[in-house]
């Protein structure tokens, strides 16, 4: 009888335990997955094909990230999740929400400008094709990943997948003795970052027993009194190399070496696509997982922008007509003080709701669409002009006028003024959102910042339209050759200046759509 009454509470044990077999949602991870595997069909590809061929493979990526960019259509209603805990549904590794979506967008269509500028900028520099379009996927698909992450393992993965192809390919330029320069300085000051990171992440797990980001927050409620501190040090830790992907002060000493060593189109890609990653993981383990320890995080993220945008502006200045490379120093030391207004935000979380977030995501959508167009014309006027002197640009008015318009309206919105409507939107709604929270001195400080940056960015448009030197050396034969603009290029300066122009024709329609539903009570 006791054999026989068993044998029903035995068929009975299976059904019982929680399976630990998960569906995946492939169309939520289509993104990611497209751009991993043209990365290895370029790959594979590059075997098969000889020196000559070398463009079909950057056409081939152009048409995997165009693909990527086309799947998001289908999740824009969000809130699909996969790779759940099956003892806790609402513990996810992956989320594909309006906010993943919109930093996925960002983030593909970065890299689908940096490809279009590398087609012609990898033949003309005679750059690995295989190994160079393979990294640039590579490091694309870890940067679509870290939005939808919720795991603060995953988190570090992905920021990892996105930045170790990068340090490749700033060195890319064989020989290059800058180029080489600034891959190790950009590795070194990378990798010590995320070593300072894991430690902060392994404090954290200790603290909380949990990775996943919901768990954490919850936990980090109901730390026990022994382990505040623990806590503490694990939440300033963990925010330490997200700060240097964002290139805030003092993680900013990599950028204008950085910028300056790596291709043209790999300087652009890291001061929108990089940024990109950074403030994505600093909105994630602040806002979702950090929000109990906002008392730490927020004041000091609201002096980090406070320093960034100052020292940035203060550094952009000190660029000279006449210095090498001083165009792209500009565009460096830009792109730390937009990083200070682009942190504004996120600290304002701390003292007002969550929405706040909102305005960086705006924001970031305008400085990329802006930033990448200002790269896409310096690659047009690098082909004649490879000195890169902001001298270089006088007078280009005269000679490429669509190329000195193009380039006098993303300047002018970057520094917020008409006809860049989504430039002045987008400043306007980050100093709002500082009023909104009380920090009412940081806004003084971005207001200040502002004007200061106007003397540089119009100092540069100014140039476009003077008169040309008369004189000077002979004329180039080589140089001569290269004036006529290549496709890609061409492209990539139209597909910008058209989103800059829709963003400011329907300004509050971005706003609205980065704010609804990021981060749902």
């Amino acid at each position: 009888m006791t054999v026989l009454s068993a044998l029903p509470a035995l068929a009975a044990g299976p059904a019982q335990t929680p399976s630990l077999v998960q569906s995946v949602d492939w169309l939520a991870l289509a993104p990611v997955v497209i751009t991993a595997a043209v990365g290895l069909v370029v790959l594979v590809a590059d075997l098969f094909t000889g020196e000559e061929r070398g463009p079909l493979l950057g056409w081939i990526s152009v048409a995997g990230l165009a693909a990527a960019i086309l799947t998001l259509l289908p999740l824009r209603a969000g809130d699909r999740t996969t790779f759940c805990l099956t003892g806790d549904p609402d513990a996810c590794s992956y989320t594909a929400d309006h906010f993943t979506l919109v930093i996925q967008f960002l983030v593909l269509a970065g890299a689908l400008v940096t490809a279009l500028l590398s087609v012609t900028a990898v033949r003309d520099a005679r750059m690995p094709a295989g190994e160079y379009w393979f990294l640039l996927l590579s490091s694309a698909a870890g940067a679509a990943l870290l939005p939808a992450s919720r795991d603060l393992a995953t988190l570090i993965v992905a920021l990892e997948v996105a930045s170790l192809p990068a340090f490749a390919l700033v060195g890319m330029r064989r020989g290059d003795r800058l180029s080489s320069e600034a891959a190790l300085k950009f590795f070194l000051s990378s990798v010590t970052a995320t070593a300072v990171s894991l430690m902060g992440v392994s404090f954290v797990y200790a603290a909380t027993g949990s990775l996943h980001l919901t768990q954490v927050a919850d936990r980090l409620e109901h730390v026990p009194g022994q382990l505040d501190t623990l806590a503490m040090a694990g939440v300033a830790l963990t925010l330490v190399g997200f700060a240097f992907k964002t290139a805030a002060v003092p993680f900013h000493f990599w950028v204008p070496d950085t910028y300056v060593g790596a291709p043209l189109p790999i300087a652009g890609y890291l001061s929108v696509v990089g940024k990109a990653v950074g403030f994505t993981g600093l909105i994630l383990v602040t806002v979702i997982a950090f929000p109990a320890y906002s008392d730490i995080w927020g004041p000091a993220l609201a002096v980090l922008a406070a320093l960034t945008m100052t020292l940035g502006n203060a550094a952009a200045l000190r660029q000279s007509a006449d210095r090498v490379n001083g165009a792209v120093r500009l565009l460096a030391w830009s792109s730390v003080g937009q990083a200070g207004y682009l942190l504004v935000p996120i600290a304002a979380a701390a003292y007002s709701d969550r929405d706040q977030i909102g305005s960086t995501v705006a924001y970031a959508l305008m400085y990329a669409a802006v930033n990448l167009g200002a790269f896409a014309v310096a690659a047009l006027v690098a082909r004649t002009k490879p000195l890169q002197r902001l001298a270089d640009y006088r007078g280009l008015y005269a000679r490429r006028p669509l190329a000195a318009l193009s380039l006098a309206f993303f300047l002018l919105c970057l520094a917020g003024l008409p006809p860049g409507i989504i430039g002045l939107f987008a400043k306007v709604t980050v100093f709002q959102s500082a009023v909104d929270a009380g920090l009412g001195w940081l806004a003084v400080v971005m207001a200040v910042n502002v004007v200061i940056a106007l003397y540089y960015y119009l100092r540069w448009t100014a140039l476009l339209f003077r008169t040309p030197e008369e004189g000077g050396a002979a004329p180039d034969p080589a140089a001569a050759a290269r004036t006529r603009a290549p496709l890609p290029v061409t492209a990539a300066i139209v597909l910008t200046i058209v989103t800059a122009l829709v963003l400011s024709g329907a300004p509050q329609l971005v706003l609205r759509f980065a704010s609804g539903s990021l981060f749902p009570q």
